[in-house]
């Protein structure tokens, strides 16, 4: 369910009004401009982004083009052109997309090259990248210039939290690797003792009722999780009978990735 609302936050905000205009792209080096000022036919002009990220504009001369939307850019070359004409209104419009490409691989995604169309934030991308539960968001990161700026996907793409959320440049490079371990094994006096795929929020009892609940002879008292952490190991006490007997809700543990949930027997 959460899932879902984040793909359709996701998908609302990808329905703003600029996508039609280009008014929200980020514009690219190798880039097509036409610029064009309203009743001075001479400063209308093609205008092509070069490798250093600038336009050359009749009377203005050099203006940096790359990372700024058409409307920002409209409002640089208002601002320089205030000096030659009255009040010009500036329209740019984004002719030809060249180099605004977004790069993601990871052993936990498919590889890939998306062409930036309009601006476009991190959460936006997750949701067009598509199936990513291979993926240890946590561990995931966005380079950028050869530096992290984002680390740590989890928080804003399985719990919605969109503050954490940022706009992605071209030649961004989103780096998702595979969560090495996705399973949660139940064993002991269970049922049927199996392997569960990992999901957010699993809990202890979600995974032993899943394994079939408890045989008559468990102990569930006597619930054991065993976690691995790197190098570090540890054990929790999940008492069953405190959680359904008493509603002691602390008992009933979330689990992680790669966890052992093991029912001991009791004494009779």
């Amino acid at each position: 369910m959460r899932k879902a609302i984040v793909a359709f936050l996701a998908f609302a905000l990808s329905l703003v009004p600029f996508a039609a205009s280009g008014a929200d792209y980020m514009i690219g080096d190798g880039d097509t401009l036409t610029i064009s000022v309203w009743g001075v036919k001479e400063l209308s002009v093609p205008a092509k982004v070069r490798p250093d990220g600038k336009i050359t504009i009749p009377a203005v001369g050099d203006v940096v083009a790359t990372g700024l939307t058409p409307v920002q850019l409209q409002e640089v070359l208002t601002e320089r052109l205030k000096t030659i004409v009255k009040n010009p209104t500036v329209n740019v419009i984004v002719e030809g997309i060249n180099n605004s490409k977004v790069y993601i691989f990871g052993g936990g995604i498919k590889p890939g090259v998306l062409d930036l169309t309009k601006r476009t934030t991190l959460l936006q991308l997750l949701c067009q990248i598509g199936e990513s539960k291979g993926a240890d968001l946590k561990k995931a990161y966005l380079l950028r210039n050869g530096e992290k700026v984002k680390q740590d996907f989890h928080n804003l793409f399985v719990k919605g939290n969109t503050a954490e959320d940022i706009v992605i440049e071209p030649n961004d490079i989103v780096y998702m690797p595979a969560l090495l371990e996705k399973n949660i094994y139940v064993v002991g006096a269970v049922n049927a003792p199996k392997f569960i795929e990992y999901r957010e929020g699993i809990t202890v009892m979600e995974a032993v009722l899943e394994a079939g609940g408890f045989t008559k002879f468990a102990s569930q008292n006597g619930v054991t999780v065993f976690r691995k952490d790197g190098e570090k190991r540890s054990s929790l006490l999940a008492r069953m009978e405190d959680l359904t007997r008493k509603g002691d809700l602390s008992q009933n543990i979330l689990l992680k990735p790669g966890d052992y949930v093991v029912v001991k027997e009791g004494l009779f």
